[in-house]
């Protein structure tokens, strides 16, 4: 069977850099060896033609061409010429082409072996590469002129191309070398890139990162509550699919900032604090939700947070008896805690030998309760309003705040068991919020009145409390989310849950001042919402 060489991941990246580095480290070099010898090459012809121009120029030469013997003086001047500026030659010619000068004394009194005619008809000096007696060359050409402005001769200079290309060849010697530095360094950068990779990965190849993801994205998208990650400016980097059904209106997606609402203010709150957050109430559409809040750590600095957002009663099949066992609950706490205190004060008296005050306490006992029980069995048909009631009834005693019912008060008609189940925390929540007002504001002489009715069209309930009131201004702002005059965490959704709440139902609520001195507040819904 064929085995197929496998690299892993460290040597693909050494690989890869090094074969780019090397690619682009000889690729500047062409470029720069053609920049380069072009350079030399213009910059050789620009040289020859400054050398022709000096020569063209000098006096001692111009003047020698009146000479019997012109070859005497020039041939002395060119040489010296020639050796100052290192040229490989320096011609001087007369209108006939006949040099008088050369570096190869022979070659004197002969004609030069390239024409001189555009210099000639020109009138101006010219760059160009060609063969010479000497070899092929880069030369430049320039007339000679008397002091009449004739032309007489013709000045040559030329560098043979071998010397030329070996000062390039010294160039690119020079290159190949300094190249070499930066693919050593590129090689080491690519090893140690390659290196921070790998422990940036935790050393995992690239096939196995992609199978971790999909088994993440995988189980996100099957966790049944709603996660949602971000870094530390609200940025969103993973949301699961309940996450997306849950924030569909706020178009809440991958890259989008949470700006506005609970979220918000949950998300800072962990942000600004670097602690996770436990069982944050959080209001969505017209359901309550638990939030948890977990950091996302790395060598002990915050990069994130993830959310954990569950529905209040955690599995939703149970909502309707869940709502009923709260109410029980807080039921059975109350009446415990007074009861307690009722008999730590019958023991009391029995242990003093006040037998009649501690029958009386007893049979005024066993009379009031019996009174209440009785009243909102017989005045109030549905059983989950009537709990509701009793609880509130026995909270109220808890808080040492004297709740009454009105007893011409009366609800004879039974609810739908969904309906029933929005209108209880309706009821629950503004009776509640009464009597911490009214708790906060009178202390001992706290008072709440409760009536209702379902006579008529409607289902009526009248709260009141001598609490400090509602101001108009903030009549509508109670019931946003968040919005609490309490102290603690968990404040700020009672009221947004009853007005919630009155949506669903269709309902309303009025807030007006209270005959006892504090606010009162008045649910009215229709029983078409309500009524089996």
């Amino acid at each position: 069977m064929r085995k197929y060489f496998k690299m892993n991941l460290l040597k693909q990246i050494t690989l890869l850099i090094t074969v780019v580095i090397l690619i682009s480290t000889m690729l500047v070099g062409v470029l720069f060896s053609f920049m380069i010898d072009n350079l030399v090459k213009k910059y050789t012809g620009e040289q020859a033609l400054i050398v022709a121009e000096l020569a063209a120029q000098n006096e001692d030469i111009i003047n020698a061409f009146d000479d019997e013997d012109p070859s005497f003086v020039i041939q002395g001047i060119a040489e010296q010429i020639r050796q100052t500026t290192n040229a490989d030659y320096v011609t001087i010619a007369n209108l006939q082409s006949i040099r008088y000068s050369h570096p190869n004394p022979e070659n004197i009194g002969k004609p030069t072996k390239t024409s001189n005619e555009p210099v000639f008809q020109k009138g101006e000096p010219i760059i160009y590469s060609g063969d010479g007696i000497s070899g092929p060359a880069i030369k430049a050409k320039t007339p000679i002129f008397n002091k009449q402005g004739d032309i007489i001769g013709v000045s040559s200079v030329g560098f043979l191309i071998n010397n030329v290309e070996n000062q390039i060849e010294y160039y690119q010697h020079k290159l190949f070398l300094l190249a070499i530095i930066p693919l050593i360094i590129g090689v080491s950068g690519a090893i140690l890139i390659a290196r921070r990779v790998k422990k940036l990965t935790f050393g995992l190849e690239p096939e196995e990162i992609s199978f971790m993801f999909t088994e993440r994205e995988a189980t996100l998208e099957s966790i049944p509550e709603a996660i949602i990650t971000v870094n530390t400016k609200k940025k969103i980097t993973s949301i699961n699919k309940r996450a997306r059904e849950l924030f569909y209106s706020e178009s809440l997606m991958i890259d989008s900032v949470i700006t506005e609402g609970r979220l918000n203010d949950y998300v800072d709150e962990a942000i600004e604090s670097k602690r996770s957050l436990t069982n944050k109430k959080l209001l969505i559409g017209k359901d309550l939700y638990v939030l948890d809040a977990s950091l996302i750590s790395e060598n002990d600095e915050m990069k994130g947070i993830v959310l954990t957002i569950r529905p209040l009663s955690e599995i939703k099949q149970l909502t309707n008896e869940f709502s009923k066992i709260s109410e029980f609950t807080e039921n059975m706490r109350a009446q415990n805690h007074e009861f307690l205190n009722k008999l730590n004060t019958i023991y009391g008296l029995l242990m003093l030998r006040e037998y009649d005050r501690a029958l009386k306490i007893v049979s005024s006992e066993v009379s009031e309760r019996q009174d209440i029980i009785t009243f909102l069995i017989t005045s109030v048909k549905d059983p989950l309003i009537a709990a509701c009631l009793l609880g509130k009834v026995n909270r109220a005693k808890e808080l040492h705040v004297q709740l009454t019912i009105d007893t011409e008060s009366r609800l004879d008609c039974v609810f739908d068991e969904v309906k029933s189940n929005h209108f209880v925390p309706l009821i629950g929540n503004v009776i509640e919020n009464a009597m911490e007002a009214a708790r906060f504001h009178s202390g001992q002489n706290s008072q709440v009145k409760v009536s209702f009715t379902d006579l008529g069209k409607d289902i009526v309930f009248d709260i009141e409390d001598n609490g400090e009131g509602i101001p108009p201004e903030l009549e509508e702002r109670i019931f946003q989310t968040g919005f609490t005059s309490k102290k603690g965490d968990n404040h700020g959704l009672g009221l947004a849950i009853v007005k919630n709440s009155l949506e669903i139902l269709n309902g309303q609520i009025y807030i007006d001042k209270s005959e006892l001195g504090g606010a009162r507040f008045t649910i009215v819904i229709p029983q078409e919402n309500l009524v089996q």
